[in-house]
């Protein structure tokens, strides 16, 4: 995204109260921003190419009634 990062947009979100299930899908994984993510509550957090499996899984997660994290 041009005008700022997917970690950035969290956390806005976060900042203005807005709660939604993230999974973030990324080209250039790193662990900071991972860990940073799922602190944060992200659901996942996928580096490409990611298999259709795992991205069902993670997507199963997000509309979980608990809204359960998982562990990517």
């Amino acid at each position: 995204m041009p005008a700022m990062s997917g970690l950035d947009l969290q956390a806005h979100l976060l900042a203005t109260g807005r709660r939604f299930p993230f999974i973030f899908v990324t080209a250039f994984s790193v662990e900071s921003d991972r860990a940073r993510a799922m602190k944060a509550g992200a659901t996942c957090f996928l580096s490409k190419p990611c298999d259709g499996e795992t991205l069902i899984k993670c997507l199963e997660a997000a509309l979980a009634p608990n809204g359960a994290a998982a562990t990517k």
